[in-house]
């Protein structure tokens, strides 16, 4: 699981960098405001993923620690 989330931080990174650039150059500025809804979507994802409940557990740190059925 921590293998997927650094996937999606850095995919987040990427898309928010290429946003960037995009609307700088004048490019596609619909494609650009769609990686930035994309990237939210993402920083969402990560944060359900990994901020802790009213318990303080985590869903990654759940997950890690079940085991998968035999």
């Amino acid at each position: 699981m921590d293998i997927a989330l650094s996937l999606m931080t850095l995919t987040i990174a990427a898309l928010v960098l290429g946003a960037i650039a995009l609307w700088r150059r004048g490019g596609n500025r619909k494609q650009a405001g769609l990686m930035l809804a994309l990237a939210a979507v993402l920083i969402v994802n990560v944060a359900i993923w990994t901020l802790p409940n009213s318990e303080g557990e985590s869903l990654v740190r759940a997950a890690d620690t079940q085991k998968a059925p035999e």
